[in-house]
């Protein structure tokens, strides 16, 4: 199994650590795509004139009171590199609270869950990196759009890893872009708000605290070192942990759609 996740906007950076080694994350192969991207955000970041901070904010779609951002970007040769299980914070990963898990547990994420990202394509929750701030939808200067970038990138390495397993798609739409997984053994994830109003059930689809219930769905899964073989059998561990479950029709050629149905946020 195989569990796509997007990463946070927010980071938290190391308090101390070993700089981060592009070929030591996962999927080493992807080491020259990375380096490529992490020199281009150094070198534009590393520019202090005030045209050119406002440019990279800019490029970045950050605020001027954002600078901070560009300055961490600009040391990232250097900075503390921290798994990125702590880096990565926000409600998916708060939910998540990967650092809590039972050693098995986490053994097991570990293992299967991956993070989508601007700057490093992909990576594990283990794989050890500085907070960054690149976004996939940044244009940067040389390389061109990070969404198209890493869609050249990342078919051959993650196409091999996703063959004869399920996947399990909690990307945003912006980090889905990314990559495809193969439709006949994926599903995305769609969460869903109950709620009763004048006696009659209403739902609306969730934006926000849809990331908090995907933190927590995984985090069931992972203490119950779910093994399923098929998106059936992904299907029946989510409602063995209680989740309602609804499965819509999809597009052919498109991965399975599954609504997931909640009365509490």
């Amino acid at each position: 199994m195989l569990i796509l996740l997007p990463p946070s906007e927010g980071k938290t950076p190391a308090a101390s650590g070993d700089p981060v080694d592009p070929a030591s994350l996962w999927l080493p192969a992807l080491t020259t795509a990375r380096k490529r991207v992490l020199s281009r955000l150094v070198a534009m970041s590393k520019r202090t004139s005030a045209r050119a901070t406002a440019e990279s904010l800019a490029v970045l779609g950050l605020s001027p009171g954002q600078a901070d951002e560009v300055t961490r970007n600009a040391s990232l040769y250097s900075a503390a590199a921290a798994p990125a299980a702590s880096v990565y914070t926000g409600v998916l990963y708060e939910a998540l609270d990967a650092h809590s898990l039972a050693p098995a547990a986490r053994a097991w994420l570990d293992a299967r869950a991956v993070v989508f990202s601007g700057l490093w394509g992909v990576v594990r929750l283990d794989d050890r990196i500085p907070a960054y701030r690149l976004s996939v939808g940044v244009t940067l200067p040389v390389l061109g759009g990070m969404t198209s970038y890493w869609k050249k990138a990342l078919p051959k390495a993650l196409d091999r890893e996703a063959a004869g397993r399920p996947v399990l798609d909690l990307r945003s739409g912006a980090y889905g872009a990314m990559w495809t997984p193969p439709a006949a053994s994926s599903a995305t994830v769609r969460v869903l708000h109950e709620r009763v109003v004048g006696g009659v059930a209403k739902r609306s689809v969730v934006s926000h605290f849809n990331k908090a219930t995907k933190g927590r769905l995984v985090r069931s899964l992972a203490e119950t070192a779910a093994a399923p073989t098929s998106v059936d059998e992904i299907v029946t561990a989510l409602r063995d942990l209680k989740y309602t479950v609804e499965e819509q029709p999809a597009p052919a050629g498109r991965p399975r759609q599954l609504d997931i149905v909640v009365a509490d946020l």
